[in-house]
């Protein structure tokens, strides 16, 4: 018992069959109830009730089935499919079953890769094969054996769910400017290199078509329209439109062509 891993407090189940003899039985619930201890539980199912037990989901620690001495006890997918259910994940189930040593699609006994494969369908994971033995003792058929095989619970329970985090970066805008297309509305902003920059004309200037808009902030884009460009092309002299203010006009040589972006310095 102790290959099991069973100790003090644990919830154990054993699951036997009829075949299961009642002295090997008892027997072994006896070995259980000493490693167990009063702090621990016991529990015996038979396995064509235990479909219709009330356990609820992961309700044991470890679960021996078809470890009773002398029983040949057959698992269903729904019986496996059931063990998984009841027992705690990151826990262990240990099962013994007769399987046939060579493949008989007419025979209800399981070959032993797959009773394993059968295992890992119900949800289990790790699962191997622990041993080997014959049905008998005095006896070893050619094609029957029996086979001891464990498997491990996934660490969560079936169906439940939880909040991934994901780390979302953003994208850096890219350090290479767009160029511009003369075709569209020009936008321009004034800095401090822009003064010294010969390519750029100070004018003063007494047509400012911004009259009467809130004053411009420290970095602020001007948008011009193509008719803001069209009529600056045709001459500063519209008249005073801005008089209370000092007005200064900025031109771009661009591509042998001037054009005027309005600065009001309120």
């Amino acid at each position: 018992m102790a290959d099991f891993g069973i100790s003090a407090g644990q919830f154990v189940a054993v699951v036997w069959d009829k075949s299961s003899p009642v002295e090997a039985l008892k027997g072994l619930v006896d070995k259980l109830q000493v490693l167990t201890g009063n702090e621990g539980r016991r529990s015996v199912e038979n396995i064509n009730q235990l479909l219709q037990s009330a356990h609820k989901e992961s309700s044991f620690d470890i679960i021996l089935s078809g470890l009773v001495l002398g029983s040949t006890t057959l698992h269903s997918a729904e019986i496996l499919t059931e063990i998984a259910r009841i027992l705690r994940p990151g826990e262990c189930l240990f099962l013994k079953e007769p399987v046939e040593t060579a493949v008989d699609n007419n025979s209800k006994v399981k070959t032993a890769s797959k009773l394993c494969s059968a295992l890992t369908l119900s949800g289990l994971m790790e699962v191997k094969e622990l041993q080997w033995e014959p049905l008998t003792p005095e006896e070893v058929l050619d094609r029957l054996l029996f086979v001891q095989i464990t498997g491990k619970k996934l660490n969560f329970e079936m169906g439940s769910s939880s909040q991934l985090k994901l780390s979302i970066t953003k994208k850096s805008s890219p350090s290479v400017k767009p160029a511009v297309d003369p075709a569209a509305a020009k936008l321009w902003t004034l800095s401090a290199n822009d003064m010294e920059d010969d390519s750029m004309d100070l004018i003063d200037s007494d047509d400012c078509p911004y009259l009467g808009m809130p004053g411009f902030k420290p970095g602020e884009k001007v948008l011009l329209s193509d008719s803001n460009l069209h009529d600056a092309e045709e001459g500063p002299d519209m008249g005073p439109i801005c008089s209370s203010s000092q007005l200064l006009s900025l031109t771009s040589h661009h591509g042998g062509s001037s054009y005027f972006l309005w600065i009001c310095s309120l």
